[in-house]
C-alpha cells in the first residue's frame, strides 16, 4: 500500500511539473513567436504585476516629466521580467520532476534543475531518466533566451518605425499635436492639397501599427524619445484632422482622407481588443463623443482666421466630424490612460487622470514663476 502511494505521488509530481513547463513553453511561444496578438494569462499578469508598481512609485510625482522619465523604463524593465519569471517556472516545473525520477531531496533537485537550466554543470546525477529531462531542460534554458535576444531587436525596429512619422508630426501639426494646426500649417506651406500625401502614408502607418502592436503588444508602452510625444496623441490629431477635412473643409472631399480614418479606427479597435478594452463596435451619431460642439466651433474660428475654407453650414459639419469621430472616441481616450500619454487636445485631456495632471503641473509652475 505505501508503494502504491508513493508511486501515485510521484505520478502526480511529475505531471504537476510537466504541466508547469508546458504551460511556460507555450507562453512564451504565445508572447513572442506566434505571429498574431495573443493575450497571454502569464504575460498579463507579470506586465499588470509591473504596471501596479511603477503606478504606486507615481503616487507623489508632481510633474508630467518626472513622471514621463519612470515610466519610460516600464516596458524595458518588465521585458526583461518575463524571462525572469519564465526561467524560475522552468526550474519548479523541473525540480518537480526530478523529484518524481528519484534524482534526491527537494535541495538537490532544485541545483540539479538550476545547474541543468543555465548549462552550469556544477551538479550532475548520472541517471539515464534525469540526464535525459537535464539534456531537455538545457535546451529549453537556451531556447528562452534566444526568443527573447531575436525579438528585442525586432521590437525596437517596429518601434524606430513608428516614430518616424510621430517626430515628422511635430513639424507638421506642433508639439502636442492638435488637428487644427495640421490643416492651418497645410494650408499656408503647400496648399490643402498637400495633405493627400499625408493620409496615405498614415494609412500605412496604421495597418503597420496594428500589425506590431498587437503582435509584439510590448511596443505600445514604449514611450517616445521626447517626453511631450506619443503615438497615440499623434494617431488621435491624424484622425481629428482627417475628420475635419472631410466634414468642415470646403475642398471637395477625398478618398485618401476617408480610408485614412477608417484605416485608423480600425487598427486602434484591434488594438483595443487585444487589451481588452470596451466600447461600442457599431456606434453612430448622435452617439456622444468627448469633443463639445463648443471646442469644435473653437476649431473652426481659429482654421478660418487662418484662411482655411470653411464650410458654410457649421450644423451639418458637427454632424459629419461627430459621424466620424464617434468611430474611434472610446478607444483613443482609453489608450492614452493606458499608456499614460502625455497632454494633446481632443485625446489625453479628455482622460481625468490626465486632467488632474495638467492641474499639478499648471500649478507648480505658477508657484515657480511666483518664487
Amino acid at each position: 500500500m505505501p508503494e502504491i502511494v508513493m508511486l501515485i505521488t510521484q505520478v502526480l509530481l511529475f505531471l504537476a511539473g510537466g504541466t508547469i513547463v508546458v504551460y511556460t513553453l507555450m507562453s512564451a511561444i504565445r508572447s513572442f513567436v506566434l505571429p498574431r496578438g495573443d493575450n497571454v494569462p502569464l504575460t498579463r499578469i507579470v506586465f499588470r504585476g509591473m504596471m501596479r508598481l511603477f503606478r504606486w512609485r507615481l503616487r507623489k510625482v508632481d510633474t508630467y516629466e518626472r513622471r514621463d522619465r519612470i515610466m519610460a523604463l516600464f516596458a524595458p524593465v518588465s521585458l526583461l521580467i518575463l524571462p525572469v519569471v519564465w526561467l524560475a517556472l522552468i526550474v519548479i516545473g523541473y525540480m518537480l520532476m526530478y523529484l518524481a525520477v528519484g534524482a534526491g531531496d527537494v535541495y538537490q533537485s532544485f541545483k540539479l534543475s538550476g545547474s541543468s537550466l543555465f548549462t552550469l554543470g556544477f551538479f550532475v546525477v548520472d541517471v539515464f531518466p534525469v540526464t535525459l529531462l537535464a539534456f531537455t531542460e538545457a535546451t529549453i534554458g537556451l531556447g528562452l533566451s534566444a526568443i527573447l535576444i531575436s525579438y528585442l531587436p525586432t521590437m525596437y525596429a517596429a518601434f524606430s518605425r513608428r516614430e518616424t512619422l510621430v517626430t515628422l508630426l511635430e513639424v507638421r501639426a506642433d508639439s502636442p499635436p492638435s488637428a487644427a494646426a495640421m490643416i492651418i500649417r497645410a494650408h499656408g506651406v503647400r496648399g490643402l492639397d498637400y495633405l493627400k500625401e499625408l493620409w496615405v502614408a498614415w494609412e500605412i502607418w496604421f495597418a503597420e501599427v496594428e500589425e506590431s502592436h498587437t503582435s509584439l503588444f510590448a511596443v505600445c508602452f514604449f514611450r517616445s524619445p521626447q517626453p511631450d510625444r506619443s503615438w497615440v496623441t499623434a494617431a488621435g490629431a491624424v484622425l481629428d484632422a482627417a475628420a475635419l477635412m472631410s466634414s468642415a473643409i470646403d475642398v471637395p472631399r477625398t478618398a485618401e482622407a476617408q480610408l485614412c480614418i477608417r484605416a485608423g479606427f480600425v487598427a486602434m479597435r484591434h488594438i483595443a481588443d487585444f487589451f481588452r478594452i470596451p466600447y461600442n463596435p457599431d456606434p453612430h451619431f448622435p452617439d456622444p463623443i468627448s469633443i463639445t460642439r463648443e471646442e469644435f466651433e473653437d476649431a473652426l474660428e481659429q482654421m478660418a482666421a487662418a484662411g482655411v475654407p470653411i464650410k458654410a453650414d457649421h450644423d451639418q459639419a458637427w454632424q459629419d466630424f461627430a459621424g466620424w469621430r464617434v468611430n474611434y472616441d472610446t478607444v483613443l481616450l482609453a489608450l492614452c490612460e493606458l499608456v499614460m500619454a502625455p497632454y494633446a487636445p481632443w485625446s489625453s485631456d479628455r482622460g481625468l487622470q490626465q486632467s488632474v495632471f495638467r492641474l499639478i503641473q499648471d500649478r507648480s509652475k505658477i508657484i515657480g514663476k511666483a518664487v
